[in-house]
């Protein structure tokens, strides 16, 4: 117990999955992707190589002093025996209880401790680390289910594929090494149906692996698809629920379920075909060997030792014959999956930053749209040549029909794309040669739907500035008018207040409660521009006025661009911009574009439903 505590000890630490390591695109090849990830851990790998060599080599050695030992009792006094062969027997002692336990427990436990858990974890690290930082468009075209299996199952499959090397390959070849050298020593002549076996074996391989290799990937992908498609379900079951439909939900998992039942059956009809012909092989091998063994000794060709190891090792390398062949095609299963989780994780990332990108700095906070255009890949232009400046301190309202492209601005004030021409400047700073990081620092932002994070209260508004102190978040949370329901939450686990978990995307709380906690993470945040995109349209009437204050509050002194579509909540800022086909239409203050009479007196009008008195209320 005590070796197996020092040995787990010193192991483990081998290989440090969240060693400093650049975020960067792993390549999008099998061969090189692979080799990103074991290069650094190449002497590990080796020396487990060698050692694992040493205890298949010891063990085929037993079967040469079982040969040895059995011609010798045939040849040999009993009372002679050990003056002749004790110092051999004591050889065979060396090699059967110390070496090959102790090269099979140290290649063991580079296995299970170094190899197993540090690959694993070092590619899941690593690759959700750039998958992390892929462009907004990257997570909405795909399910977060897919994607986060792509990324486990990846860890997985390297992780595999090494142990099928070393455990199957190597193994294969140390065993035959040892078969044929043996083999030459006893007679040449038995080495015909171990070439011959060994071709069909080779003809097997290289016929079965590829189809599943190929189903394997098939697999892979389709369940993946079938984790997408539960996790949705599950992400959104509130509209499952409330639509009443959990036919329609059965049968959405039901096609993909169906589909991995075909993959997997594809895949498993591969694998058994490939064993019906591996047996037909291998029982051709031990019949043949044996009968050619008992021809040989009885021409006197061959000892009774002789043929104890020639049947012995047959008979060892059949078993594992099969063995090896499952773990090669595990390794080809495995290199598989390998390839389908590229196609997902190392997909080109279409924001970057500049290669000499600087920090962004906002001491006044003028945002200005110079002649931009924006085209999503549907090529439909989205902004067209569009010219705005808000001045430091500004506050704007952004008013348009449904897709006039009101969230697009945004979007792209937050560099959540690139645009396709013009410039963007924050205080006379192109946004494109600043990191995505520090740019979005600077901005703080609330919007319509918002959801939090599996966490405590405290760390979802702490997400806003991740040094502050507990007393700056209940703070953030007395502004937001957030601490009125915050000490009387209990989560599942019995955690409370500010201490308990909101369940995924913020389950646990009422949508007015979730946009409070937000509004907290951005007055904590504190950031010279803010963006609020419908801020308040969760709350109720009464929370709905305490908020407001305190976001009139936190607007003081920064840029503010809000978005609304109920226009009596921006119809007091500095300034609108009615946009329209991903133009600005029409500018001005809210009297001002009433007195127009155009898009926005339109839509006023609509909205006041012709109540008098409204309209003379805000513009006071």
């Amino acid at each position: 117990m005590l070796i197996g505590y020092i040995m787990r000890d010193l192991f483990s630490k081998l290989i440090d999955p969240l060693r400093p390591h650049p975020v960067v695109r792993p390549p999008s090849q099998t061969g090189p992707f692979i080799a990103s990830f074991l290069k650094p851990i190449r002497g590990l790998l080796v020396i487990t190589l060698l050692i694992s060599g040493i205890a298949a080599t010891a063990e085929i050695s037993m079967f040469a002093f079982l040969g040895k030992f059995v011609d010798w009792m045939n040849e040999t006094p009993r009372d002679q025996f050990l003056d002749r062969h004790g110092l051999a027997l004591i050889g065979m002692v060396v090699v059967v209880a110390l070496i090959r336990p102790v090269a099979l427990l140290i290649s063991r436990a580079l296995i299970m401790q170094a190899l197993v858990p540090g690959i694993t974890n070092t590619v899941r690290w690593q690759t959700h680390r750039y998958v992390l930082r892929q462009s907004l468009n990257y997570f909405q075209s795909d399910f977060a289910g897919r994607i986060s299996q792509k990324v486990m199952q990846t860890g997985n499959a390297m992780r595999e594929a090494v142990i099928n090397v070393i455990d199957g390959i190597w193994l294969l070849v140390i065993y035959l090494i040892g078969v044929v050298v043996l083999f030459i020593d006893l007679d040449s002549r038995l080495l015909i149906p171990i070439g011959l076996w060994f071709a069909g074996y080779l003809i097997v391989a290289r016929i079965m692996v590829p189809p599943v290799r190929e189903r394997s990937a098939a697999l892979s992908e389709s369940t993946s698809r079938l984790t997408g498609r539960i996790v949705d379900s599950y992400t959104n079951i509130q509209s499952v629920k409330l639509f009443a439909d959990p036919d329609r939900e059965d049968q959405f998992a039901a096609d993909a379920i169906d589909n991995h039942t075909t993959s997997l059956r594809s895949l498993m009809n591969s694998i058994l075909s490939m064993t019906v012909l591996l047996t037909i092989l291998n029982t051709a091998l031990i019949v043949w060997i044996a009968t050619q063994s008992i021809f040989l000794w009885m021409n006197e060709a061959l000892t009774v030792g002789a043929i104890a190891i020639a049947n012995g090792l047959i008979i060892r390398l059949t078993q594992m014959s099969a063995w090896i062949l499952r773990t090669i095609t595990s390794l080809f299963e495995n290199i598989g999956t390998i390839q389908n989780g590229i196609e997902t994780i190392s997909q080109k990332t279409s924001v970057v930053d500049h290669p000499d990108a600087t920090t962004l700095h906002v001491p006044r906070g003028q945002i200005v749209f110079d002649r931009v255009s924006f085209t999503y890949s549907e090529k439909i232009p989205a902004i067209r040549e569009l010219d705005l400046t808000i001045a430091p301190g500004e506050k704007v309202g952004i008013v348009g029909r449904s897709g006039a492209g009101k969230s697009t601005l945004v979007n792209l004030l937050l560099r959540f794309y690139d645009i396709d021409s013009g410039m963007i400047r924050i205080d006379d700073t192109d946004i494109a040669t600043v990191s995505q990081a520090s740019l979005r620092r600077e901005i703080a932002m609330v919007t319509q739907d918002t959801s939090l994070l599996h966490r405590s209260i405290a760390d979802n508004i702490r997400y806003g500035r991740e040094d502050a102190s507990d007393a700056e978040v209940i703070a953030a949370a007395t502004a937001a008018a957030a601490d009125i329901f915050i000490p009387d939450l209990v989560d599942p686990q019995g955690r409370t207040g500010y201490d308990a978990y909101v369940g995924e995307r913020g389950v646990k709380l009422s949508g007015g409660q979730r946009q409070r906690v937000a509004i907290a993470r951005v007055i904590l945040k504190n950031a010279p521009i803010l963006i609020l995109d419908e801020a308040t349209s969760a709350l109720d009437s009464e929370v709905e006025a305490v908020i407001s204050d305190q976001l009139a509050k936190l607007m003081e002194g920064k840029s503010v661009l809000a978005i609304a579509h109920r226009l009596s909540t921006i119809a007091a800022l500095d300034r609108l911009i009615v946009m329209d086909e991903g133009r600005i239409i029409e500018t001005g203050s809210h009297a001002e574009l009433i007195a127009a009479g155009g898009l926005y007196a339109s839509l006023w009008s609509r909205q006041s439903g012709g109540f008098l008195g409204m309209e003379e209320s805000v513009v006071a």
